[in-house]
């Protein structure tokens, strides 16, 4: 009997119908009992901090960069990991069938799906704040001092770490939508992707086009010298930010839509 079984044949004769609260904790422990869940999320949070000590070992900042940027170089890898996550959270329950477990433990699925997106977005930013703040710190300590610029962290690691939130919520979304693993993982990076890389051919619309990406909006507010509007866009961080935040949201909807009305 899996974990995940065990824990709601107890939990049921208690109370049928889980409220928010009670289906967060599920979620969490959850959460905490699967591997593949649990090696993305600490590849998510080791990968920035790696990114920091490489890129000061090997010494190849533009004289543009600044130690905010540079430090942050292997963040756009940790994001999509984030993105990752996400995917795999709500997939792995339909691919081992534990989703029906779930389901009849609780059948309020509006609340399961939002117990799991507030799991997944609190301990996602919990861990990018911690993870990108202590590369920005090693990436200071081991640059040549005085030779970069520091850029400006603050506040813009607050919006790191949401960026990293916004993309594991992007993730369950996709997840939830197409309900299987490798369908999920190859949409959701293709959408991380796909603007910044299209967005050039669009003209004038660029800004838009390779601001919907989160990879954009994370090169952005870590003011890398490769976030360049040729690249992804013209559309500033924050509202780069609020860009994906938005459209997140709708899938999200739309995501918790189709969780209630098909089948398990």
């Amino acid at each position: 009997m899996s974990t995940t079984d065990s824990l709601f044949k107890e939990s049921a004769p208690r109370t049928a119908r889980a409220a928010l609260p009670e289906q967060i904790a599920y979620e969490g422990i959850k959460f905490r009992s699967v591997r593949s869940t649990i090696w993305t999320t600490v590849a998510t949070a080791v990968v920035p901090v790696l990114g920091a000590v490489f890129v000061a070992a090997s010494d190849s900042l533009q004289d543009d960069d600044t130690v905010l940027g540079g430090s942050l170089t292997l963040t756009v890898v940790a994001q999509m990991l984030a993105a990752v996550t996400g995917a795999i959270l709500v997939t792995g329950e339909y691919s081992s069938g534990t989703i029906r477990t779930t389901l009849a433990a609780n059948p309020r699925r509006t609340t399961v799906l939002a117990a799991k997106a507030t799991v997944l977005a609190a301990l996602t930013y919990g861990l990018a704040l911690l993870s990108c703040t202590l590369a920005y710190v090693v990436g200071d300590a081991l640059l040549p001092s005085g030779k970069y610029p520091a850029g400006q962290p603050w506040p813009a690691l607050f919006g790191i770490a949401a960026s990293f939130s916004v993309a594991a919520l992007l993730g369950l979304a996709l997840g939830t939508l197409v309900r299987h693993s490798a369908g999920a993982v190859t949409t959701v990076i293709g959408v991380l992707l796909l603007p910044s890389l299209f967005g050039p051919l669009f003209g004038d619309a660029q800004r838009w086009i390779a601001g919907l990406s989160p990879t954009a909006t994370l090169e952005k507010l870590t003011q890398t010298s490769d976030a360049s509007a040729e690249a992804v866009g013209s559309l500033g961080p924050w509202p780069s930010l609020a860009l994906v935040s938005g459209y997140t949201v709708v899938l999200l909807l739309l995501a918790g839509t189709a969780f209630r009305r098909r089948d398990a």
